[in-house]
């Protein structure tokens, strides 16, 4: 079984020094490179370059230079979504963000664990395991989400959180690690 192969399975694999991992790394990284290096004005050529990178990228989505991606192809990116600045997709495994969602400045998305044992973490092995954001969802600025974690549709996630577990959907999850402080009523009134 190749590196890959064990990648995409969800086991330890050997995420340093593959060859076939470390030019798919480098692809990626460097369209990454070039789209957040260029100055492109018109949304259909943004969406074009994008869809060269990622799995997909969903129709009137907007992604603000720059990012960063391990692999690209693992993102999947859905229709009308609003990425600020500085996002990171460490995609070892499939990072999935649904339809509708807003993704504050600075967000990560880390699909990638180290091998706790020293021995092991020093000969480069991790593991990914996915990540899967719904629809509607705001992330705020600086939120971390972790290995393996879903976060439910019409979920916010506010600034700064590190969300370790799962988040239900339509809850408010804050802090480090996030917790749930409340559900969203979606027919609410909270006009000011």
């Amino acid at each position: 079984m190749s590196e890959r192969e064990k990648m995409e399975t969800g086991q330890w694999y050997d995420a340093n020094y593959d060859e076939e991992l470390l030019a798919m790394r480098q692809k990626a990284q460097g369209l990454a490179k070039e789209y957040n290096d260029c100055l492109l004005e018109d949304p259909q050529q943004k969406e074009a370059f994008l869809r060269q990178i990622f799995g997909y990228f969903g129709n009137n989505s907007q992604l603000l230079a720059p990012f960063y991606v391990d692999y690209g192809f693992n993102v999947s990116i859905g229709d009308d979504c609003f990425i600020n600045y500085s996002a990171y997709f460490m995609d070892g495994a499939p990072i999935s963000i649904g339809d509708h969602c807003f993704i504050g400045p600075f967000c990560g998305f880390y699909t990638a664990q180290h091998h706790l044992q020293i021995k092991k973490r020093n000969q480069g092995l991790e593991r990914a395991l996915p990540i899967t954001v719904g629809a509607n969802c705001w992330l705020g600025a600086n939120v971390s989400v972790m290995p393996g974690v879903s976060i439910g549709s019409g979920a916010v996630i506010g600034a700064g959180s590190v969300v370790t577990k799962d988040i239900p959907n339509n809850a408010l999850a804050v802090g480090v690690p996030a917790k749930v402080v409340r559900y969203i009523d979606q027919d609410e009134d909270l006009a000011d």
